[in-house]
């Protein structure tokens, strides 16, 4: 049984950057695909980006350029690094676990789930 925690969320204003961490346990993490998703009020959870075991990384369009997701394998902890961050990036973040392949960015593809980060941005 894979567990995710996830860490890093706050409130910022924007423009800054805010680092996320999602500590997983319970699995042989560099096996797992590690996707990033957030929720806003009131919105369907939508995928932000993901990394694959080989370090193949895919990230939405929204967050192209200023999202970077990275893993430390020794560590079992996959990051998101966000850059200008804008006031439409509020949303709670989650990171989850996948062995599936191909295009899998529907949350229903994914096993495994952290409790979810909040990010606040304001003007």
């Amino acid at each position: 049984q894979v567990q995710l925690v996830e860490s890093g969320g706050g409130l910022v204003q924007a423009g800054v950057s805010l680092r996320l961490s999602c500590a997983s346990s319970g699995g042989t993490f560099s096996s797992y695909t590690m996707g990033w998703f957030r929720q806003a009020p009131g919105k369907e959870r939508e995928h932000v980006g993901r990394i694959s075991g080989s370090d193949s990384r895919t990230y939405d369009d929204s967050v192209k350029g200023r999202f970077t997701i990275s893993r430390d394998n020794a560590k079992n902890t996959v990051y998101l690094q966000m850059n200008s961050l804008k006031i439409e990036d509020k949303a709670v973040y989650y990171c989850a676990a996948t062995r599936a392949i191909g295009i899998i960015d529907s949350p229903t593809m994914y096993d495994y789930w952290g409790q979810g980060t909040q990010v606040t941005v304001f003007a």
